[in-house]
This record gives structure tokens, sequence and C-alpha cells, in this order.
């Protein structure tokens, strides 16, 4: 039984059962799937979803910084206070579910390193 994209992706499942847990830790990928066995070893996201959250991330929180700046004008230190535990918290929880979703994609596309056929 597969489970869709979006429900494995949000809820870091295995992707062929749905059932077992796609991270062994915070950010960690688990070496199998605890149900269905699945060899998690073939996935390699890479940096990919680190460029995606800390693009993302960025602009929601200097566009949040700047309103914030314009709006009361407060002094540097509310801006430390505020922005840099939003960023860290922000970044987790995106690279969490990013890096799942692009997990997933992987094994539903059977994505693998490229090769070139040589004549």
């Amino acid at each position: 039984m597969t489970t869709s994209i979006a429900h494995a992706a949000l809820w870091t499942l295995c992707p062929r059962c749905g059932k077992g847990k796609l991270y062994s830790g915070l950010l960690k990928v688990a070496p199998r799937c605890t149900e269905c066995g699945l060899d998690y070893a073939i996935f390699d996201a890479g940096d990919g979803p680190a460029v995606f959250v800390v693009l993302i991330a960025g602009g929601i929180v200097t566009a949040a910084a700047l309103w914030v700046e314009f709006t009361f004008t407060p002094p540097i230190w509310v801006h430390a206070v505020l922005w840099i535990p939003l960023t860290t918290l922000l970044i987790l929880a995106m690279l969490r579910w990013t890096k799942s979703l692009l997990l997933v994609l992987q094994y539903r596309h059977k994505a693998g390193e490229g090769r070139i056929d040589l004549p």
C-alpha cells in the first residue's frame, strides 16, 4: 500500500508503506523503515532542502523585521530577541518537512544518480 506524497512528507513517514518513521532524530534520516524494511540509504537530499528553506525563511523574517522596524522603531536588542529564535525555529521546522518532501519525491520518481550511456 502506498500513501500520498503530501501525507508521507507532512507526517515524515516512509514513502513506500506510509507507516514507518523517516527520521531517527530531528533531521537524521533513519537507516531503514521499521515497518516495511525499505533501505533509506538510497535517498540523498543533498543541500537542496537547506537552500530552499534558508531563502524562504530569510524572506519571511526580513519582511517581518522591516515591518516591525518601520512600524514600531524598537531598539536593536528587540530585533535580536525576536528574530534569532524565530529564524532558528522556522528553519528547523521547514527543513524537516522540505527534506522529507524531497526524499519522498526521490522514491516516487525513482530518482538516482545521473548516468551517461556511452557508445
